[in-house]
């Protein structure tokens, strides 16, 4: 195997703790001697023990003279477990491969400092580009202290959500869907707005039992609510697989609120917008707070048009189903005020195309982004 498979297996082991990980980094670790893999390991959870910790426990004494290959630079701190980096020079290997630096400020550079101090070469940059998509969550929660935002869209090909009449079932196919439940369990929170609780009473949990887990993982169900019509009886209410917030402001009763907190709900109150509803900006902070680090938005025409005209999306997306709809009076799928200029609108950096069972899936980024994260070869 060349160095790039090696990282490769590092990366996909990686992918196992996505999500689960949160707010920690998802990180994977090859360790190979004599161009054999004597050592595995990944990130399980925050407060378990690093991926370099589970490579070297199953390296044993053949980690000594061995290359390491990490997605992450190893750290170089105390938090919850110990620095990584002095592991592995306690292990006496004989280099490290890095796919990325760490943006941590308590790493940045630190981890691979005290390898090269210890003698030990270390590479930074094989498939950075790759390993920068496996944490670019963390990357930006490390560079804004903001969550990362991405918007789910499932529309025809002309662009819209529903018919003229509102008929919606189902313009995306059930490769789509499954493919959303397990985009759900990669982020924090699923964000909807009160008129998508009111017309579907969705659960908005992930079904998808991903390799290594036993369970699905389940993101906080988040509901933008300005006035607090959200029924006690919906389901995000009364199901309790998951945490769900109702972010509302001072036109919901304070009667109401309290009703839904003796019902388990967690309400967050903000101040009103310009257009006299809830605060994105504040919101956004207030759930970064509370640790909500990552939010997959799957909320109807008004609210994903919100986000956009506030410049608030960093990914999208885009689930395109094999229909044209057609209709000035169709819905489309992102509302809001949008551009006047075509200068004023979101530029898009395309990641991937797919075509499944004659659906398209497209993954883009806001090019101007804030926290992307491309200077990782020091």
């Amino acid at each position: 195997m060349e160095e790039a498979a090696f990282m490769e297996e590092a990366l996909a082991l990686a992918r196992i703790g996505m999500g689960y990980t949160s707010p920690n980094p998802s990180v994977g670790c090859v360790i190979v001697k004599d161009g054999e893999i004597v050592g595995k390991g990944y990130h399980h959870r925050a407060g378990t023990p690093h991926a370099e910790v589970w490579a070297l426990k199953e390296a044993g004494a053949r980690a000594k003279g061995a290359t390491v290959y990490v997605t992450l630079e190893p750290c170089a701190h105390y938090g919850r477990t110990p620095p990584c980096a002095r592991a592995l020079v306690k292990a006496g290997v004989a280099k490290v491969v890095c796919a990325m630096l760490d943006p941590n400020p308590l790493v940045a550079g630190k981890g691979a400092a005290i390898l090269r101090n210890a003698g030990i070469p270390v590479i930074v940059g094989l498939l950075s580009k790759e390993a920068i998509k496996v944490n670019e969550v963390f990357i930006k929660n490390m560079l804004t202290q903001k969550p990362f935002i991405a918007v789910k869209l499932a529309q025809s090909l002309d662009g819209s959500t529903a018919t003229r009449t509102g008929k919606s079932k189902w313009i995306t196919n059930e490769w789509a869907r499954k493919r959303g439940y397990y985009l759900r369990s990669l982020y924090d929170a699923i964000l909807v707005g009160i008129k998508t609780v009111e017309a579907d009473n969705p659960l908005l949990t992930s079904r998808t039992t991903r390799e290594g887990h036993t369970a699905p993982r389940q993101p906080a169900r988040v509901i933008l609510d300005s006035a607090g019509r959200t029924e006690l009886n919906s389901l995000l209410v009364t199901d309790k697989q998951a945490k769900t917030i109702v972010v509302t402001t001072a036109h919901c009763p304070a009667p109401k609120r309290q009703a839904l907190e003796e019902a388990g709900v967690t309400v967050l109150l903000t101040p009103l917008d310009k257009t006299d509803r809830v605060d994105l900006q504040v919101m956004l902070t207030m759930l970064y707070d509370m640790g909500i680090h990552s939010i997959l938005i799957e909320g109807g025409s008004t609210v994903q048009g919100a986000f956009f005209d506030d410049n608030l999306v960093d990914k999208i997306y885009a689930f395109i189903g094999d229909k044209v709809i057609g209709g000035a009076d169709a819905k489309p799928s992102v509302g809001g005020l949008g551009a006047d200029e075509l200068s004023e609108s979101m530029e898009l950096i395309y990641d991937t195309a797919e075509i499944h069972d004659n659906n398209i899936f497209i993954e883009a980024y806001n090019k101007n982004r804030e926290g992307a994260y491309v200077h990782w070869n020091h």
